[in-house]
């Protein structure tokens, strides 16, 4: 298993190459011989705050910068909201730029009222049939479709009478603050 020091070395190597500097031009600006400096990055040498203090000034660097970022968990656990029928489950970490959804529409005869507000949003229906009213126009989306349209137009999501649907979606930032958290979707 990699530890952080292990990446010291190469990180500082990157470091020095970034500036196109030779050993002996890093050497020379810390005062720390070519032969230390190039076991260090190599990792031959093992890392002293002695050593590393001198060549991050030279190099305009923190110590920092030769360790990695402590790594988050990229697992997405969000808690599934079932709202007006349908169920929402987040595929997203909160913070991301971009929101995706699944969402499990029930059936319903006849589409919602269309709403409109700023974003843009893209869906591909896993299951089921989706009615799409958009800008007064409606379309039926089968499984393996998808649909993308700007969000200030008309429009209303919802299943079919023939059952549920099951969607996955995309929203730009303003658009997921509307679907998953105010109104119908």
């Amino acid at each position: 298993m990699t530890t952080a020091l292990d990446q010291v070395g190469p990180r500082l190597r990157a470091a020095r190459r970034a500036r196109a500097w030779t050993l002996d031009d890093l050497s020379r600006l810390a005062g720390v011989s070519a032969s230390t400096l190039s076991r260090l990055e190599s990792g031959k040498r093992q890392a002293s705050l002695e050593l590393l203090l001198p060549l991050t000034r030279a190099l305009g660097i923190r110590i920092d910068d030769l360790l990695p970022a402590e790594t988050v968990d990229p697992r997405v656990h969000r808690a599934v909201e079932r709202r007006d029928g349908m169920v929402i489950a987040p595929l997203t970490l909160a913070h991301s730029p971009v929101q995706a959804v699944k969402i499990v529409y029930p059936a319903r005869a006849g589409a919602p009222s269309p709403r409109v507000h700023d974003g843009y949003e893209w869906l591909y229906v896993l299951s089921g049939r989706v009615r799409l009213a958009l800008d007064g126009a409606e379309h039926l989306i089968d499984p393996g479709e998808a649909a993308e349209f700007d969000t200030r137009l008309p429009h209303s999501i919802s299943a079919t009478a023939d059952g549920p649907s099951e969607v996955l979606s995309i929203f730009s930032a303003d658009g997921e603050r509307f679907h998953t958290r105010v109104g119908d979707l």
